[in-house]
């Protein structure tokens, strides 16, 4: 084996710790906050806390990358999450966990963004379509997978925050004993983003919207889904499913925007979803099985929408503007990951837990609705012209040099 694709790999191992244990803690805190008495629009502040974080890691922490380099910072951001889950029991606060939360964002942009350039660094550009595609499947796969250990044990105990904080630190290995090669450069986060919504109006509403979504979905689905009175084997079980399940449909639709109007297909895609969230919101008393296959095929469509935004905005973009503008649109995505579940919360307060997919239903009737209009405003581009479908990350602005068309 090769240094750079043993290189490669043990980075590969140090996403799927982290991811593994991202995934647990996404549902593990939304459950014990549950049980812990905070109410439901506490739980969307701790959430909204998250993607925040995230937002401002992926903005600031580049800095701190290029000082003290990337081993150094992977070191620093995973002593940081490993104790800062720890923190989560330690003091049971609004506050308190508030703030560990954004730290926890803080902390998961900037090991990403160490990852994504180390590894943009490590193949050839023939290469990149291959390592992407592959690095957004462990991703979706270790996610997937942390959700099972919430078998383990009660949320109410101590042992899963061990284990999510073991994980966290068991992710420096790999990294810390792999042999170097090159490392990219940590993309710029000064972008100009008039520029943007102007080249791609619908690009950025679409990354928006999809930032939204997704945040709703994964980071209050477990609250959602404790009303309904389900069981922990049985959240962990839809949780592993919808993210791993959503893979394969996000695929499905992908593929179909290289043969059609992209738009046309984002519209389709959307109206399905919003139709979707109406149909389980105003259908009480679904039996699991049936709720889980329609979560499932939802979720698919809201993964492949901010995909098909940078596809669509790709289409219309000089070559040197792909890599900012493609960091532009993921920082669009995390504005809308911290707006949605703090929103969403005030839905559910309202109309109770079938408010958990009105505000998605919204926003997907609504972005849909945008493409139509930008149909009429704009001709599609050629066939021949029109860019592949790439299944890209949503991490961080380093991933973007991954993605081979930029």
């Amino acid at each position: 084996m090769s240094r750079v694709s043993a290189s490669t790999i043990s980075l590969l191992v140090s996403v799927m710790f982290v991811w593994a244990a991202n995934g647990l803690c996404f549902t593990l805190l939304a459950l014990r906050m549950s049980i812990e008495g905070f109410d439901t629009m506490d739980i969307g502040l701790v959430t909204t806390g998250y993607f925040f974080g995230q937002l401002l890691g992926a903005i600031f922490f580049g800095i701190i990358i290029e000082r003290v380099g990337h081993v150094r910072a992977f070191a620093a951001f995973a002593s940081l999450l490993s104790a800062g889950v720890i923190g989560y029991v330690l003091y049971v606060d609004l506050i308190v966990w508030s703030c560990i939360r954004v730290l926890h964002g803080m902390c998961i942009a900037g090991l990403l963004m160490v990852v994504e350039s180390w590894l943009n660094g490590s193949v050839s550009n023939k290469s990149r379509g291959r390592l992407l595609a592959l690095y957004t499947i462990v991703q979706s796969i270790s996610m997937s997978l942390g959700q099972q250990l919430l078998n383990l044990e009660e949320p109410n105990s101590f042992i899963l925050f061990a284990v999510a904080s073991i994980f966290f630190s068991l992710a420096l290995i790999p990294l810390v004993l792999s042999r170097s090669v090159s490392v990219g450069e940590v993309v710029p986060s000064r972008l100009k983003f008039r520029e943007l919504i102007k080249i791609s109006p619908l690009g950025v509403m679409g990354s928006l919207g999809s930032g939204a979504l997704v945040s709703i979905l994964i980071g209050l689905s477990p609250i959602y889904l404790g009303t309904l009175g389900l069981s922990i084997s049985q959240i962990a079980l839809f949780m592993s499913v919808i993210i791993f399940g959503g893979l394969i449909v996000q695929y499905a639709v992908g593929r179909a925007s290289d043969i059609f109007d992209r738009r046309t297909i984002i519209a389709i895609a959307l109206f399905c979803g919003g139709s979707l969230c109406l149909a389980i919101s105003l259908t009480p008393g679904l039996n699991f099985w049936t709720l889980l296959g329609l979560t499932t095929i939802y979720s698919g469509i809201i993964f492949a929408v901010y995909p098909l935004s940078v596809a669509h905005a790709n289409d219309y973009l000089e070559f040197n503007d792909l890599v900012p503008a493609s960091a532009g649109l993921i920082m669009a995505m995390a504005i809308g990951a911290t707006v949605g579940p703090l929103v969403t919360t005030i839905y559910m307060e309202y109309f109770g837990n079938s408010g958990f997919f009105v505000f998605s239903s919204f926003i997907c009737f609504m972005i849909g609705g945008f493409a139509i209009f930008r149909m009429s405003r704009r001709s599609a581009p050629d066939m021949k012209d029109q860019g592949p479908y790439v299944l890209v990350s949503r991490t961080t602005p380093a991933s973007v040099e991954l993605d081979p068309r930029t």
